[in-house]
């Protein structure tokens, strides 16, 4: 089954370098990697270009133009030309566990979409990640917090099983699903704009479709960058979509991935 790993950017290759430094070091490597850039300035896809050569798989860009926060609409570009089947999803501004694509692989089944845990590094310690490069993590590491969240212990993962209710302790910056289910329920919604409730309402929709959710506590784990808060002007709208899915069992969105799929 190929894979393809999807990161989402925004202006932050500092960040982003880290990722891509983790996703270099995994254990079992996707089939190719797409960077979903929702309009970053020409520093990040120089930063791209630059490690292009290092992966033995490709490194593919998608931009568009900076018009807001559009990450639904980016994400829905990326994936629509993603090869892979199987879709591992993180977001810029989180570095991968070694582990990290294997994990997902090795619960990916039919029926069901995962979620990982996001453990966050801290202000104070950004200066010393930033210097040393810093990509491995442990749960004794300095600069983190959730230290819990950091064990990687892949035999306590099974006893966390598939659940037909929505978590609320699922992250879009943590999850993994088949490409084939994301068409399905037409992908993202396009009416967010603005932060929150993009990749909660996804799992929503993925639920009313009939995929169970589980999370893959103690495998599948990023460590999560300290930032400002993004704007949440948007956030009443949004909650407003969200909850209208809940209330209507919506599966499928009216503007989504299907528009950027070829015939």
């Amino acid at each position: 089954m190929k894979s393809t790993l999807v990161i989402s950017t925004y202006n932050w290759p500092q960040a982003l370098e880290l990722v891509l430094l983790s996703a270099l070091n995994q254990t079992q490597m996707p089939d190719e990697i797409i960077i979903a850039d929702d309009g970053s300035t020409p520093e990040t896809k120089e930063l791209i270009e630059s490690f292009k050569p290092k992966f033995k798989c490709p490194l593919i860009h998608i931009w568009h133009d900076d018009d807001g926060f559009r990450k639904s609409v980016i994400l829905n570009k990326a994936i629509a030309q993603a090869k892979g089947e199987y879709i591992v999803q993180a977001d810029g501004d989180c570095i991968l566990h070694s582990n990290y694509i294997e994990d997902h692989l090795h619960f990916a089944q039919n029926g069901m979409y995962l979620f990982g845990s996001r453990v966050n590094i801290q202000e104070d310690y950004l200066n010393t990640l930033f210097e040393n490069k810093q990509i491995r993590f442990t749960a004794f590491s300095k600069g983190i917090k959730k230290r819990t969240r950091a064990l990687h212990i892949p035999l306590l993962s099974q006893f966390y099983k598939a659940s037909d209710q929505f978590s609320k302790k699922y992250r879009g910056c943590n999850t993994s699903f088949f490409k084939s289910d994301f068409i399905a329920v037409n992908g993202y919604n396009e009416d967010f704009k603005g932060w929150g409730r993009e990749d909660s309402e996804l799992a929503l929709r993925f639920h009313n479709y009939g995929l169970q959710g589980r999370r893959i506590r103690y495998r599948g784990i990023v460590f999560h960058i300290y930032h400002n808060e993004k704007s949440k002007s948007r956030l009443e709208i949004n909650n407003e979509i969200e909850l209208n899915t809940i209330a209507n069992k919506t599966v499928w969105c009216k503007h989504g991935v299907d528009q950027y799929l070829s015939e």
